[in-house]
């Protein structure tokens, strides 16, 4: 029994052993992108010792193996490390294995870089990185992006701030909220972005021909909000920020989770919570300020390098108190209001708002999907949805009481695709196509005439944008771009501002009904508008010196507000009034940018001149007052056109003293001319400088210290548009000065922070900040409630940032 035993496992071990295991297998290692070959590539066979490297074509082999079915492990530097099973049946030839491998990606992939794709090659690009945003936790996106040169913010009050671009705003600037064109009323001054800052990662300016791939009427340029990146790795990770101000005793809470997948799935969600009670200025409560803002957001997805999917889901809920002394009874207090240099209307600090107030609710749903094509490139299909609700409330009384005199619902639907051919990695061409329908409704049971009417808006666009380079000092950007624009509006005239306007000639074939009710009549207001815009770019590159020069050309179509308006716009304390006879917007720009860098300087000129025809602005009418209703007598603004001639030239620069000690500046200088009336535009910012002096010590708990001073001159282009009033109660004439701008100010503020380890993964971070820290008494031009009060003064910040 023995021998027999003896035989079989001599059979069977004789058997094994004659296993065929001279197999081949060979390959190449390839780029997925352009199918280029990548050399030094490793290739592990997992489960044993066996490795080689990919030589200069890329071909790889490995010999003596078995028929079974290998797990091989491919990585190659800047490359994500892949794993490919391979069944081998005999000698296997031909194998190709494909990486990603494009620097430009590799803010996408790595963890610890500090590189950063840019939107743009030859145009001036500024970017803000999440470290320099959680400073502005409790702040707007206005107050961050002013940080940059040649942006300054159009402010309603301290809590209403939009950025302003080269002295261009509102529909001329468009926020790109995570690939989704934030559709939130941006049209008004006084409407300011919905967007939670605490879940951006990165914040990024466009301009140039890289901008026409958002949007044809974005003359100021585009900015580009992007949410944290997601990396394809098993991980939790979050940080959570509490800041409190002692200004207006705010405090602000916001915190984040993303679990992540090495599979490539994810899932994550934030939130943030600000409440702030009245602001103060130096020698007064600015009663009414107080703030009450909620934000959520969640998304969900897959991500791997060939495909990825994202499902997203963002709301604000935000509530403003508008300055009480703002929202005057009649002209003759305006007029005391501006003697006397002090609000009318001063109490004590508290959270509660008041009317007048907004409350502001938006919801932001974007599913995307994203397919990449070897030696092709990268399609992707999005859509997204977006609902926005603006209510302002005026002091009412009786039944109304309580009821908001505007209630603006704005429902938009978008659609979008494109494509992005990349795998020549000197020219690369995005050609893409964007749909959106939009449909405002304006609620009628406010029992105010409606300042905004109903309407639908049908949007299509189409661009190819493309870049070219040339060689290793040459870059030649260039983009195309058209845009289809139809406005259906229901709009709904009294007759003294028909005839007022003097539409009965020019608009008489718009009228539904002339007799909707008492004093009213009913029109069909139809518009399309057909816009072609160009942009081309180039960049030279010489040692440490780079010049760039860019030229657009870019239409922007009337928007309903500039168009439509009709009525008291209660958070600027205005009567404002649109005019069917604006066309659409044609600017011709043209900009130069040279770029010093080396070890110690960074160094950035921009000069550039705009020119544009049909500009649209708003301005206070020739009547200058008027009384509306019970509510007294307001301001009354018109929109008009003109050409404008918008020129200018910003400096950003960045020394190192030495290792620990830096020095940046950024300044800018504009002017803005109507050229049909020969006057300066309205609403310019003044020359302004910021200079900050920073100290820097990773060894310290990564201490850091600043001083920054901020100087803003006086605007002395203005144009006049004063005018005489008889005071009711006196017969006394006198001028009302809605022109003269305030004087110039300067400002100091302190910044410094501290960095700690709690645990092995997870920091600390203590920061202390003053603003304004002289307590200088200060008016903003660009404030448009600067007639009724002084800014915010002095105020200290603490801030407490965990990351885990």
């Amino acid at each position: 029994m023995k021998n027999i035993f003896l035989i079989l496992f001599i059979l069977i071990t004789s058997f094994g052993s004659s296993q065929e295991c001279n197999n081949v297998l060979s390959g190449k290692i390839s780029d997925f992108h352009d199918n280029s070959t990548l050399e030094n590539a490793t290739i592990k066979l997992i489960g044993t010792n066996k490795f080689t490297i990919s030589d200069k074509q890329g071909n790889f082999k490995f010999e003596k193996l078995c028929d079974k079915t290998y797990k091989i492990e491919v990585s190659h530097i800047a490359c994500e490390t892949k794993i490919v099973s391979i069944d081998v049946q005999g000698d296997t030839y031909d194998v190709v294995i494909k990486l990603e491998h494009h620097l430009e990606q590799l803010s996408e992939v790595t963890v610890n870089t500090t590189v950063t794709r840019k939107e743009t090659k030859t145009a001036q690009e500024a970017v803000i990185k999440a470290s320099e945003i959680e400073e502005f936790s409790s702040g707007s996106l206005a107050d961050i992006t002013e940080t940059i040169a040649g942006v300054s913010s159009l402010n309603t009050g301290n809590n209403i701030v939009k950025p302003i671009i080269h002295g261009l705003h509102s529909s001329r600037v468009i926020t790109m909220q995570n690939g989704v064109r934030m559709q939130d009323q941006e049209w008004g001054m006084e409407h300011a972005p919905t967007v939670d800052v605490n879940a951006l990662q990165e914040i990024t300016l466009v301009k140039g021909a890289s901008a026409l791939a958002y949007s044809g009427d974005a003359i100021g340029g585009a900015i580009v909000l992007k949410p944290s990146r997601i990396y394809k790795r098993d991980s939790l990770f979050g940080k959570t920020i509490a800041s409190y101000n002692s200004n207006n005793r705010g405090y602000t809470f916001s915190s984040s989770l993303t679990k992540t997948f090495e599979k490539g799935w994810y899932v994550g969600g934030q939130g943030s919570y600000r409440r702030f009670g009245d602001s103060q200025a130096p020698d007064y409560v600015l009663s009414n300020t107080g703030l009450d803002f909620k934000a959520f957001s969640v998304q969900a997805g897959y991500r791997s390098f060939e495909q990825s999917f994202n499902v997203y889901y963002s709301y604000v809920d935000n509530e403003i108190g508008i300055l009480s002394s703002a929202h005057i009874g009649g002209i003759d207090q305006f007029i005391q209001s501006i003697e006397s240099q002090q609000p009318a209307t001063i109490r004590d600090f508290t959270y509660d708002i008041r009317d007048p107030r907004q409350r502001i609710k938006h919801h932001l749903a974007k599913v995307e999907y994203q397919k990449r094509f070897s030696n092709l490139g990268k399609f992707t299909l999005q859509y997204d949805y977006q609902s926005n609700q603006r209510q302002e409330f005026d002091r009412r009384r009786g039944e109304f009481r309580g009821v908001p005199s505007i209630d603006l619902l704005l429902q938009t639907h978008g659609l979008q695709s494109k494509f992005l051919f990349d795998s020549n990695s000197n020219r690369k061409y995005n050609v893409g196509i964007q749909l959106q329908y939009q449909d405002n409704f304006a609620d009628p049971a406010t029992g105010v005439f409606r300042l905004i009417p109903d309407f639908e808006r049908y949007d299509m666009g189409a661009f190819v944008t493309s870049e070219w380079e040339l060689n290793n000092d040459y870059l030649v950007e260039g983009a195309i771009r058209y845009d289809f624009n139809h406005i259906d509006a229901q709009k709904i005239y009294r007759d003294f501002r028909w005839e007022e306007r003097g539409y009965q000639e020019d608009f008489a074939d718009i009228i539904v009904d002339e007799d909707i009710a008492p004093g009213q009549l009913l029109t069909n207001p139809l518009y399309d508008f057909h816009n072609i815009s160009v942009a081309l770019g180039a960049k030279k590159s010489f040692g440490n010196h780079e010049i760039a020069l860019n030229y657009s050309l870019s239409n922007r179509a009337p928007n309903p507000s500039e168009l439509f308006s009709d009525g008291l716009h209660q958070s600027v304390a205005r009567i404002e009034v649109g005019n069917l006879r604006l066309g659409k917007e044609t600017a011709n720009q043209l900009s130069a940018t040279y770029t010093y860098q080396n070890s110690k300087l960074n160094l950035l000129i921009e000069p550039y001149v705009n020119r544009i025809d049909n500009y649209i602005f708003i301005a206070p009418t020739a009547l200058g007052i008027r009384a509306q209703g019970q509510a007294g007598f307001f301001f009354e603004y018109e929109f008009l056109s003109t050409d404008a001639l918008i020129y200018g030239v910003d400096l950003n620069a960045d020394y190192s003293i030495t290792e620990n000690i830096s020095f940046q500046n950024s300044t800018a200088f504009i002017i803005g001319d109507d050229l049909d009336n020969d006057e300066p535009l309205i609403d310019m910012p003044p020359f302004n400088t910021r200079n900050t002096v920073q100290y820097q010590n990773k060894n310290w708990s990564n201490l850091s210290l600043g001083l920054t001073s901020e100087l803003f001159a006086m605007q002395n282009n203005f144009p006049d548009y004063n005018f005489l009033y008889t005071v009711p109660s006196t017969g006394e004439e006198v001028l009302v000065d809605v022109s003269t701008p305030p004087s110039g100010y300067h400002l100091l503020h302190f910044n410094s922070s501290i960095e700690t380890k709690l645990f092995k993964k997870n920091t600390l971070e203590i920061g202390f900040n003053i603003q304004n820290i002289f307590n200088t008494n200060y008016r903003n031009y660009l404030n448009r409630l600067r007639f009724f009060a002084d800014e915010v003064g002095r105020n200290f910040q603490i801030q407490l940032k965990f990351n885990y």
